[in-house]
């Protein structure tokens, strides 16, 4: 087989060894626009995973690798003239250029063809070849010029970065945040080499230009920034190796590339010319070693192309999406870096070890015991307002909201249980919320309950508008507050464009055969139904009947309220454009659409006891374009706060049938992280959380201040026992009557634990 890698980068020079080592008859070239030994860019940082899986491919030049390794474990972050350290990191560093040099050494060996100083535009004089690999790099020419095929989503990051080198041995891992008078600027700094340390400066664009890098040449800039982080460098200078660029041009924004297909024809692309990983997680080179791997097995191990083509992209495609989906959370932190830093430098820097959601609470747990005991100390404190005699996981701090006190973090998502009839609870309502209170939770929320029987999703809804409705639910709020010490919540809401319709279990969204009018803020439907157009006497009705569901659920001595304004019913469609579609004051800007939903809102709060908080639960985001965003999800928060919200519990989605979610663990934090850290608004996370560490993980990096779980629930009423005992929390009260299964469930699961056999 003839082959031309185009591209002599790590990754190109990579499979063109790995090829060669399979099939030694194979006729491989690798062309290069750079000189021999020459390149951008200072350092490389790896894991001991990436090593061992190039010992695995190729010992001899993996030894060579690892003999020029410089290893460090800790991480420095220096702001606000404190620097706080954390160890146990385990990072390996390499010079670019030592790393380039090394494989074009070892490609020699192997009788590999290398073509230097030539510029490759496109792939027309590689057509004699059976196989081309695009291995050129970020700007790849050959992903460009097939880009039909390819179909390329190119993100280039708001953020400006500069990649220097310095003579400064920086033994951590060292991250450096400077507050100028035009914003923050901070460097990612790290050693390589015996005598070199990568220095990569980053900052937002506003601050990049408000201190004019875009009219300074490239040594004014290197200047100014030897002067900003002089206290740093020890008067060691900044050095630049980028004599292709001149003038501000030095200065990159970061572009998230991502591909549909990564073969066409006889054309494959590999490494940063099919996707890139933010710097800030230093996996690039990583990614493009392991395409490198892949590959060259698939072709191997298949007697065709497109066989071997197709293998590669779905054994890598995985992989790559997790690593970049950690990636975009990493960039997105750095992207918004002020709404941290007014954090006590302890969680500040939790949070930004914790950022991209690949280490979690328990993992920062096995690096440096030490350190996270510390930070869960002080964390506690800032908690409880007392001092901590010892560390304690941050979901079993206690939190308060007016007057009501919660003894930990974790909440019982509302969720719908289509079980009353009409509208009253029943026996399997009081086992159910029963058991959850038991079962250690700070806070239940009830499933979303009606105002009025025409408000109901399905006619298996609780509603709470009649005197039996307010005995039911009283008998289950009484039993909670006798035998716990759990509060609890009502959840009223008003189905609106999604109500008169079959429970889940026999078709979700399906519209009953026989059922009543939906109303809605506009004749938009949310599947098949159209609303009736509410007028604004019909909106003052349910006012109304919201007034008196608080009424009756103060009776019941519910201990907070949340006000359903997300997931497409009734106040959420008056928030999204997508179904509002109003002329009058209630429609077009979010202050009009924001009219009414507030308006009910002010209500309630007026009759409900200023000692009790309420919350008011949002979809951040529609998910379709057009909809609600993030961005206005953080003033909609703001406007429900300052009209009187204690916290927010986001959510997303569910709001038009056409909705293109992004799913994955813990999805719908960012949307919270946003709304608490921008808008100072406290915070309710919701969505695909279910492990202790996702709580713990939320809670301390400040991405909320409750969370909310769901299926975890269902399958496990006694899931925040369990946690307590995983976590040896021994403080956790239990009913009295279950006292004597306590002891057994905390030894036999530190045991299990000891033995690494807990699931």
């Amino acid at each position: 087989m003839k082959i031309v890698c185009i591209g002599g980068g790590p990754g190109g020079l990579y499979f063109a060894i790995s090829m060669k080592l399979r099939n030694p008859a194979y006729e491989i070239t690798v062309v290069e626009q750079n000189k021999p030994h020459d390149t951008f860019g200072w350092g490389i940082v790896f894991s001991d995973q990436t090593l061992e899986n190039l010992q695995l491919n190729d010992p001899e030049s993996a030894e060579t690798i690892r003999k020029s390794f410089a290893y460090w474990d800790d991480i420095d972050v220096h702001i606000h003239g404190k620097v706080i350290r954390s160890g146990g990191h385990g990072f390996i560093g390499i010079g670019r250029l030592r790393l380039i040099t090394i494989l074009q050494e070892r490609a020699a060996e192997l009788g590999i063809k290398q073509v230097f100083e030539t510029q490759v535009e496109n792939s027309d004089n590689y057509e004699n070849y059976d196989l081309v690999v695009a291995s050129d790099g970020i700007n790849s020419k050959i992903r460009t010029q097939h880009a039909a095929h390819f179909q390329p989503d190119i993100d280039l990051r708001r953020n400006k970065f500069i990649w220097l080198g310095t003579h400064k041995l920086f033994e951590a891992f060292t991250f450096i945040f400077i507050k100028t008078e035009h914003g923050w600027i901070w460097a990612h700094a790290y050693r390589f080499a015996d005598d070199l340390s990568t220095f990569i400066v980053e900052c937002e664009p506003e601050t990049w230009n408000a201190l004019g890098f875009e009219d300074m040449s490239k040594e004014e800039a290197i200047g100014f920034l030897e002067s900003l982080f002089a206290d740093y460098l020890d008067a060691n200078p900044l050095m630049e190796n980028a004599k292709h660029l001149r003038g501000s041009s030095v200065w990159m924004n970061f572009p998230r590339v991502t591909c549909k297909h990564w073969y066409h024809q006889n054309i494959v692309l590999l490494g940063d010319a099919v996707h890139t990983a933010h710097f800030s997680i230093g996996s690039g080179t990583k990614l493009a070693f392991e395409d490198g791997i892949s590959l060259a097995e698939s072709i191997h191990q298949n007697s065709n192309l497109a066989d071997a083509f197709k293998c590669y992209q779905d054994e890598r495609e995985i992989e790559v999406l997790r690593l970049q989906n950690a990636a975009r959370n990493s960039t997105a932190w750095f992207e918004n870096l002020p709404r941290y830093t007014d954090f006590s430098t302890t969680q500040f820097t939790y949070s930004l070890l914790t950022r991209s959601q690949r280490v979690s609470h328990e993992n920062l747990r096995l690096r440096d015991k030490t350190w996270l005991e510390s930070m869960e100390c002080e964390f506690a404190e800032n908690a409880s307002g007392t001092a901590a005699q010892t560390p304690t996981s941050p979901m079993f701090t206690p939190f308060s909201l007016r007057k009501m006190k919660l003894v930990n973090r974790v909440a019982v998502s509302p969720m719908a249980m289509y079980s009353a009839e009409d509208g009253t609870v029943s026996d399997f309502h009081l086992v159910h919320y029963g058991s959850r209170a038991l079962g250690g939770a700070g806070l239940i929320f009830t499933e979303m309950t009606h105002v009025s029987k025409e408000a109901r999703i399905t006619p298996s809804c609780t509603g709470m508008y009649k005197e039996e409705h307010r005995q039911g639910w009283k008998r289950i709020v009484d039993f909670v507050h006798q035998q716990s010490q759990a509060k609890i919540a009502l959840q009223l809401g008003h189905a609106g464009p999604k109500g008169s319709t079959k429970i889940m279990w026999e078709g979700q969204d399906t519209a009953l055969e026989e059922g009543w009018p939906i109303v809605g803020p506009s004749a938009v439907p949310y599947k098949d139904q159209i609303p009736h157009v509410l007028t604004k006497a019909e909106m003052r009705e349910i006012q109304n009947q919201f007034v008196k569901a608080v009424q009756l659920a103060e009776e019941c001595d519910f201990d907070m309220l949340e006000f359903h304004c997300g997931h497409g019913y009734l106040f959420s469609a008056f928030i999204t454009p997508l179904s509002n579609k109003r002329t009058d004051e209630y429609g077009g800007s979010l202050a009009n659409r924001m009219r009414y939903p507030l308006e009910v809102f002010q209500a309630i709060r007026s009759v409900w006891p200023e000692q009790k908080p309420i919350s008011v639960r949002i979809s951040a985001h529609d998910w379709v374009e057009g909809g609600v965003d993030d961005e206005e999800a953080v003033l909609i928060a703001k406007m429900f706060y300052e009209a009187g919200a204690d916290i927010i519990n986001v959510s997303s989605g569910q709001t038009n049938i056409n909705e293109k979610p992004v799913f994955g663990r813990m999805f719908q934090t960012p949307f919270s992280d946003r709304i608490r850290n921008e808008a100072k608004v406290p915070t309710i996370a919701v969505g695909a959380i279910f492990e202790t560490d996702h709580v713990n993980s939320i809670i301390a990096a400040g991405r909320a201040d409750l969370c909310c779980l769901a299926r975890p629930h269902l399958s496990n009423p006694y899931w925040t026992l369990h946690a307590a005992a995983r976590q040896n929390h021994l403080e956790q009260a239990w009913p009295v009557q279950y006292l004597a299964g306590k002891r057994q469930l905390e030894v036999n699961t530190q045991r299990a634990l000891q033995m690494g056999t807990l699931i």
